[in-house]
Parts: structure tokens; C-alpha cells; sequence
């Protein structure tokens, strides 16, 4: 069985005493998570060592939303992979839509982060790709995401050892923040072809090992409809990950329905 993901991108929200009031509050409602549940929150760069000291001895991990494929140097703004993982994040996503869209990155930037990150072996890349509402009206959209899929893992090297630590997540842009959640039929079908292009690059043993997540307004009352189907592994969760009734409420439903099918 898949790894199942649960992960929560905060994007620009929560100071440092906002995330330690949060990360409290959530760590008291999670308990007794499925060994095949990852529980993740991604925080901003200043929140990180205020995750790592509410987090510790816990069941929940945490990591960053954005990394520099840069080691060191002039490049004003930035946070290495190095910097990142002293705080100890186990995880960064990557080639988020917000970042292309508003801060013009590239599928070579993605492709170039993804072969910092997987130079640091110990940590997980969660790799975005999704299509714009105008890409899928000119039912262009699996051309799109394979397209995108195919950029990001460029002489990428995987196999048995180390595909455990890179995730995917589809994220539809029309859905992110909208309200408008993808069809769960269609968003699994549409993972299905990310993962039958991940097979035709690497292998299908690996497509078949690999955890390809759902992103775009996913909620407590959608999860668990999403986690039934026959590709989706979890989701990448933004708005809902703010509320810690809502975010709890999506762990339970997942914990519970993977509890009961594994029964």
C-alpha cells in the first residue's frame, strides 16, 4: 500500500506565536495515526524552528514551502536546503502554481530545486504540477501535467531506494482557493495519467510505489470520497489546514478510512 499523505501548505499565514498556538492545538487533537498516514504542516520560513520545538516527540512532521536550488552566494531572499534542513524539516514543496504563476518559475527552476533536494538525501520533495481553467477548457490538460511531470524529473535519478522520498500533487489552478474542488472520477484520472507517464520515464514498479496527491479545496466532507478512489494518496491541503477543527476533522476521516479498509 501507498504511503498516504495528509499535508498542509499554510502559504502566507501564521506568525511565529500564531503557529505555536495552532501547532498546540493540533498536536492534542491527533492521536493514534495509521502507521501508513504522514501527517505533514509546511509553515513560512520564519515559523519553521517554532514548528520544530511544538513538534518534537510528536506524531506530526513539518516543512517548507519553497527552497533555493542554490547552495550559497549573492542571491538576496533566498533559503537553502542546508539553512532549511538545520530546522528540521522533513519535507519541501516545489513547483507550487502560485509560484509559477505570480514569481515567473520555470520548469527548468523546478528541475533544478528537485536535484538540490535529491542531493539531500534525507529529505522529501513534494512536486506540484496542475493545469490552468483555461488549459483544460481547450482539453489540453494531460498533455499539460505531462508535460510538466517530464521538465521536473529530468535526469532525475530514482529507484527502489530512494523513491519513497519524492511525492507528486496535482493541483488544478481553477480549484486552488476557488471553492470549485475537481471531480474526485476526474482528478483520479488525471493522477492516473501522471502516474502512467512517471511509469513510462522511470518503470511501472516505480509508478505504482510512488504517492501522488490531490490539491484544490479540499475539505473534511470531500477527503474521504477523494481517498476512496483507485490513485488518489492524499492531499495537499491549503485554506482547510488553517482551521485546526477542519484539519483534524480531514486527519480523523482519513485515519478512520484507511483503518477500516486495511481491517
Amino acid at each position: 500500500m501507498r504511503k498516504i499523505y495528509i499535508a498542509g501548505n499554510w502559504k502566507l499565514n501564521f506568525t511565529q506565536s500564531e503557529t505555536k498556538s495552532f501547532l498546540e492545538d493540533l498536536k492534542s487533537k491527533v492521536k493514534n495515526l495509521n502507521s501508513n498516514i504522514c501527517v505533514l504542516v509546511h509553515p513560512s520560513f520564519t515559523s519553521l524552528s517554532t514548528a520544530q520545538e511544538i513538534l518534537k516527540n510528536s506524531n506530526i512532521h513539518f516543512g517548507a514551502q519553497n527552497c533555493s536550488c542554490q547552495d550559497n552566494g549573492a542571491f538576496t531572499g533566498e533559503v537553502s536546503i542546508a539553512m532549511l534542513k538545520e530546522t528540521g524539516v522533513s519535507s519541501i514543496i516545489i513547483g507550487h502554481s502560485e509560484r509559477r504563476e505570480i514569481f515567473k518559475e520555470t520548469d527548468e527552476n523546478i528541475n533544478s530545486k528537485l536535484k538540490a533536494i535529491r542531493k539531500e538525501a534525507t529529505l522529501t520533495a513534494i512536486v506540484c504540477c496542475g493545469e490552468s481553467e483555461e488549459t483544460r477548457e481547450q482539453g489540453k490538460t494531460d498533455g499539460w501535467v505531462e508535460k510538466q511531470i517530464e521538465a521536473a524529473f529530468k535526469d532525475i535519478q530514482l529507484d527502489i531506494s530512494n523513491i519513497y522520498k519524492v511525492v507528486i500533487a496535482y493541483e488544478p489552478i481553477w480549484a486552488i482557493g476557488t471553492g470549485k474542488t475537481c471531480d474526485s472520477n476526474e482528478a483520479n484520472r488525471v493522477i492516473k495519467v501522471i502516474r502512467n507517464k512517471f511509469a513510462k520515464i522511470y518503470s511501472q514498479d516505480l509508478a505504482d510505489k510512488i504517492s501522488i496527491l490531490y490539491g484544490g479545496s479540499v475539505k473534511s466532507s470531500n477527503i474521504e470520497e477523494l481517498l476512496k478512489t483507485s490513485d488518489i494518496d492524499g492531499a495537499l491541503i491549503g485554506g482547510a489546514s488553517l482551521k485546526t477543527e477542519e484539519f483534524a476533522g480531514i486527519i480523523d476521516k482519513s485515519n478512520n478510512l484507511l483503518a477500516s479498509t486495511t481491517a
